[in-house]
């Protein structure tokens, strides 16, 4: 059980850093740092809009319309900090007191 939390770990740091990446090309684009006329960034960054909007678009249904303003990636960031930090403790406690 253990390896499974462990693998969900991984892949929730990984997910974070995706995140990350995607946000931070995303306002360089926005402020025209970078544009998407080069091949690379453009594939990169629809690479990363087709990871990461299926995770946004339920919390783009529910937080309200802030404008050009996007929250969708700060609420991800959060609930992965909650899993991370709370959720998964929480779960390691739970599975090794019932292997002691």
């Amino acid at each position: 059980m253990n390896v499974l939390l462990d693998i969900i770990q991984v892949l929730l740091n990984v997910l974070w850093w995706i995140i990350i990446v995607q946000a931070l090309l995303s306002i360089l684009i926005a402020f025209n740092v970078i544009n998407t006329h080069n091949d690379f960034i453009r594939s990169l960054y629809r690479g990363l809009m087709v990871v990461t909007e299926p995770i946004y678009r339920p919390i783009r249904r529910i937080l309200p319309d802030f404008g050009a303003l996007d929250f969708a990636p700060f609420v991800v960031l959060v609930l992965i900090g909650i899993l991370q930090g709370i959720i998964l403790p929480a779960i390691y406690r739970a599975t090794a007191s019932t292997f002691i």
